[in-house]
């Protein structure tokens, strides 16, 4: 089996997490500067073989794009580009960024660590990615 790479997209960085290559437990491994994500992503799938994109899907809660998907949209439409046969699936992401402050909290990080947006991003991606896995 191949890993499934999930994808927190910001306009300046961006979360990534990746499973196993069983699908079985999500990792956090790390958050990209936005502007290099597509040569990151070359990079990593020509070392490792990724089945498929999850892609965070931002939504208001009366279920409307949040004004972050016109920042988004153009990057998939590059993603499908430059992976054409690797699929790309979108999951809603409410909540990924409070849910993941959360989990710093619960894990006792102190609160200057838990300031590190670069960190609150990689888990929201294992966040995306966990979400995922339970639903499959």
């Amino acid at each position: 089996m191949a890993r499934i790479l999930s994808i927190d997209y910001g306009e300046k960085r961006t979360g990534i997490a990746v499973t196993d290559e069983l699908q079985i437990i999500a990792s956090g491994l790390t958050t990209v500067n936005t502007k290099a994500l597509i040569s990151f992503l070359k990079e990593y799938t020509s070392k490792e073989k990724v089945e498929l994109f999850l892609v965070g899907e931002p939504k208001q809660m009366d279920n409307t794009a949040s004004e972050s998907e016109k920042q988004i949209r153009p990057f998939i439409l590059k993603l499908q580009n430059q992976f054409p046969n690797i699929p790309i699936v979108r999951v809603d992401e409410r909540f990924t960024s409070k849910m993941a402050f959360q989990t710093m909290i619960d894990s006792g990080l102190k609160k200057q660590q838990r300031k590190n947006k670069a960190l609150i991003d990689e888990i929201s991606a294992t966040l995306i990615l966990q979400g995922y896995l339970y639903s499959k």
